[in-house]
């Protein structure tokens, strides 16, 4: 028996109320560098470079429109990761029907965050919430479903009994043109800034005694398969404080990400990509029948990987009528974007009694798994 295996406990868990927040209007794609901001100062070579690529991800990826936290005039930022988890946060909790003070757990996701006090009990602070427990998790694109874990975990063993669950990502604010050391930019520095959006999402999950009815939260998952394989994502900060002055010198805080064929390499293996190997493993630990799948969430913000992982995909019996996604119209988010697309399903969507949603995703940090199946019950 799984050590993880709930299935014999009288308590369920239940997605009780989702919300979201993007900041400002909606931003189409020839408008990113106005927003962000033109890398002027960079060596001639990637300029050129960056004006070709923009062309190329205008093609592969979904996405069309973007959201971004900053005012391009004043060159600001309207919110930060903090204002839009509470504004997410505040709109779960009521759809959830309950008030701030119901809530007695707080997990937050997010990439990453270098701020002390950590965010959750910033979040808790906004919200009015005198005591209650919390966690912040930091795994790139699977903290948000790390952070549905623990709080499922936690409320399955009833140490608390409403959880908020956010997860917010201000991407902005390391692609603007003015956190760059420009001169020492490096492609792959630099074309994160045509995929990446801000934004937050937030979940509310209560415990309840089986049976119960609505959003059942049945499965969540996680796991690292990247022991192996080199990181394909972050930046060159060792793990101590350097001093300020001499990270912006060396650009060691900008933001990288491996391309083409040295990504697809590594995503890639004999045997299939990392992301239908863990997928699998997921389904056969938990005996998942994907019969009744509804919808089926990933978060590929490429139009070409999201084809070849559904191709796999349907070798399973997942078929690609069930891909869900909203990233033309809301840009991706990141960590966030899993919990946004469960608030889209939960309020513009019609379920039937059993049906499944299957959500799973392979970060590329360090080639981090995680997912989780959410049935509906009438």
């Amino acid at each position: 028996m799984n050590t993880d295996d709930h299935s014999s406990c009288s308590t369920v868990v239940r997605l009780a109320g989702t919300g979201h927040y993007l900041p400002g209007n909606p931003i189409p794609r020839d408008e990113i560098n106005r927003y962000l901001g033109e890398l002027d100062q960079a060596p001639e070579k990637i300029r050129k470079w960056m004006k070709r690529i923009q062309v190329l991800m205008n093609e592969i990826l979904e996405v069309e429109y973007y959201h971004f936290a900053i005012d391009p005039v004043t060159r600001k930022f309207t919110e930060d990761n903090i204002t839009m988890s509470v504004k997410a946060a505040r709109e779960a909790i009521s759809d959830a029907g309950l008030s701030p003070s119901d809530i007695d757990l707080i997990v937050y996701g997010s990439a990453h965050q270098d701020q002390m006090p950590t965010a959750s009990v910033r979040i808790q602070e906004q919200l009015g919430i005198e005591q209650c427990g919390e966690i912040s998790v930091h795994a790139n694109c699977t903290s948000a479903y790390k952070a549905l874990l623990l709080a499922w975990e936690m409320l399955k063993s009833g140490r608390y009994h409403n959880a908020l669950v956010v997860s917010s990502s201000m991407s902005s604010s390391e692609l603007v043109a003015e956190y760059y050391n420009q001169p020492l930019i490096r492609k792959e520095e630099v074309f994160l800034r045509y995929f990446l959006s801000d934004g937050a999402s937030a979940l509310v999950l209560t415990s309840e005694k089986a049976p119960a009815k609505g959003w059942i939260a049945e499965n969540v998952y996680m796991e690292s398969i990247g022991g192996k394989k080199p990181s394909a994502m972050g930046n060159r900060r060792p793990a101590y404080w350097m001093n300020p002055k001499e990270e912006y010198e060396k650009g060691y805080h900008h933001l990288s990400q491996m391309f083409q064929e040295e990504l697809r390499a590594n995503f890639h293996d004999p045997d299939g990509s990392v992301f239908i190997k863990g997928l699998k493993r997921m389904i056969g630990k938990y005996q998942i029948d994907l019969s009744k799948l509804k919808y089926f969430q990933v978060n590929f913000p490429s139009r070409h990987i999201s084809e070849l992982i559904m191709d796999e995909c349907q070798e399973l019996g997942i078929p690609r009528s069930t891909l869900y996604t909203k990233m033309s119209t809301m840009g991706y988010i990141g960590p966030p974007m899993a919990f946004l697309c469960l608030d889209r399903i939960k309020k513009e969507e019609k379920l039937n009694d059993g049906d499944l949603i299957l959500s799973f995703v392979t970060e590329v940090s360090k080639f981090m798994q995680a997912g989780y199946t959410i049935r509906y019950v009438s």
